[in-house]
């Protein structure tokens, strides 16, 4: 199929309900060499939250332009492109559909702060049209996108970077090395924590979108629905469609962490999950659990991680995002390690390790200029292993079936780490005043992995939720 100019694409599906597959442009002469003194022309696509700290990272640089901003939200426009004007000098171009951005020979790399449903499409579009990307995490709303993504990466060799910035970290880096030599023991439970406060957000009215915003490219590959005030800006995270939970949301940063922990791991021989979305007393238009457990096995290793959003107010229990790694010898944690022995603990001695200075941004620039992989903390397929963990806990969670908490479920077992996470999520909801002989949570299945075809065992069912049903001609390509 020959490729498409947005306007074409207009003019044709103006004239026919049946939607050809949508590839964009670009042009080869925008996958330039870049020297260290040239000009890198950036445009940020999703400006609201955390497009304003992609644009404040990107204006500090030298030799790099905020070139355009792009997002549905038109209304976002006039103060974002003052930030630049202030802080660069340059008046960036303003254009709510990311197509026309990727359509500029002159452009030469997007990042992507949008809403999750848009992270993949937007990546492989840009590889496609010879664009590098910086993409949020997660990288992917789902299985299949992460896996595109990474496909289209080193098909047309682009420099992708994932928004998981402990990869940027030299004293993390140095962390993981430590556990990697093994003089801590050998590592049996690999965990992380997402703990931050994820309360009620309350209930909103179907009603009209804002004139400011275009509604339908805010939607994008997700199903068409009505507009409500949920869904702009943030809560968008606690529905399906468009968000990943907690667990997708702050909590990939420590899933990432938890992963890389576990030498040479990439995805697990199996999954389960159980939790709810628990609110005391409060009406709640949200849909992703705000309480998880996630655990995953590696063989030797388990991966168990703990999410929980009833945290940091009165009686609650207090904030924790953060990692621990059990090992035969004892337990590393806040760079301690505190030996089984009952010895004293001792800071940890991390090991060399290489990480591109500059952050995560600053390892974007760095391999955009040099086009080396090694220069990129962390890669698409890092972001892809990382981010599919959150997915595949959540695909679990939403097979589930409701379980009294009087009856702990078989499936739990006896691991001490799995057991001890169960009870925090068990006691934090009682610390909020939630009865639980009268409360069930929701026991996901437990699914059979196999990692090299990045495809369950056996269960149509969870395999249909590696995926999506795309809204053309928002829709990530099965060949990229």
């Amino acid at each position: 199929m020959s490729k498409l100019t947005r306007r074409t694409f207009v003019k044709a599906t103006a004239a026919s309900a049946v939607f050809p597959l949508f590839t964009v442009a670009g042009t080869k002469a925008s996958g330039r060499v870049i020297g260290a003194n040239d000009t890198i022309r950036v445009g940020v696509a999703g400006i609201n939250g955390r497009g304003g700290a992609h644009i404040d990272e990107f204006v500090g640089m030298k030799n790099v332009e905020v070139a355009y901003l792009i997002d549905p939200d038109s209304s976002l426009f006039a103060s974002r492109t003052k930030k630049v004007q202030d802080r660069a000098g340059n008046t960036p171009k303003c254009v709510q559909d990311v197509r026309e951005a990727l359509e500029d020979k002159n452009l030469d790399a997007v990042s992507v702060a949008t809403c999750n449903h848009w992270h993949s499409l937007i990546g492989v579009w840009a590889c496609q049209a010879g664009k590098d990307a910086y993409i949020e995490k997660p990288i992917s709303h789902n299985v299949f996108e992460g896996r595109q993504v990474a496909e289209a990466a080193k098909k047309y060799n682009r420099v992708v970077q994932h928004g998981t910035q402990q990869r940027s970290s030299e004293g993390r880096a140095r962390e993981i090395a430590a556990i990697h030599s093994g003089k801590y023991g050998k590592l049996l439970v690999s965990k992380g924590y997402c703990c931050k406060p994820r309360w009620s957000i309350g209930m909103k009215k179907v009603e009209n979108p804002p004139k400011h915003l275009d509604f339908n490219l805010w939607l994008g590959p997700a199903p068409e629905q009505p507009y409500h005030g949920n869904l702009v800006h943030y809560n968008w995270h606690w529905f399906w469609d468009f968000g990943n939970g907690d667990t997708g949301n702050q909590g990939v940063h420590e899933m990432d962490v938890a992963r890389w922990a576990i030498k040479d791991a990439t995805l697990p021989k199996s999954v389960w999950s159980l939790g709810g979305r628990f609110l005391p007393g409060e009406e709640d238009q949200g849909q992703t659990p705000n309480m998880q457990l996630a655990v995953y096995d590696y063989g030797d290793t388990l991966l168990v991680f703990e999410t929980r959003g009833l945290v940091a107010k009165e009686g609650a229990p207090p904030q924790k995002v953060a990692n621990e790694y059990y090992t035969t010898e004892g337990v590393i944690r806040d760079g301690k390690f505190y030996p089984n022995n009952g010895g004293a603990a001792e800071p940890i001695k991390g090991e060399e390790a290489h990480v591109t200075p500059g952050g995560s941004f600053g390892s974007f620039i760095a391999a955009m200029r040099s086009r080396k992989p090694e220069d990129i903390n962390a890669d698409a397929e890092v972001g892809h292993y990382s981010s599919a963990l959150c997915h595949l806990g959540n695909i679990s969670y939403r097979l589930g079936e409701s379980q009294p908490f009087s009856k702990q479920a078989q499936s739990i077992g006896d691991n001490k780490q799995v057991v001890e996470a169960f009870n925090n999520l068990r006691e934090n909801l009682k610390a909020v005043k939630i009865n639980l002989d009268e409360t069930t949570y929701d026991l996901g299945r437990t699914l059979t992995f196999n990692a090299k075809t990045e495809r369950f065992e056996n269960d149509d069912e969870a395999n249909a939720l590696l995926t999506r049903k795309y809204r053309a001609p928002f829709v990530v390509p099965e060949q990229v």
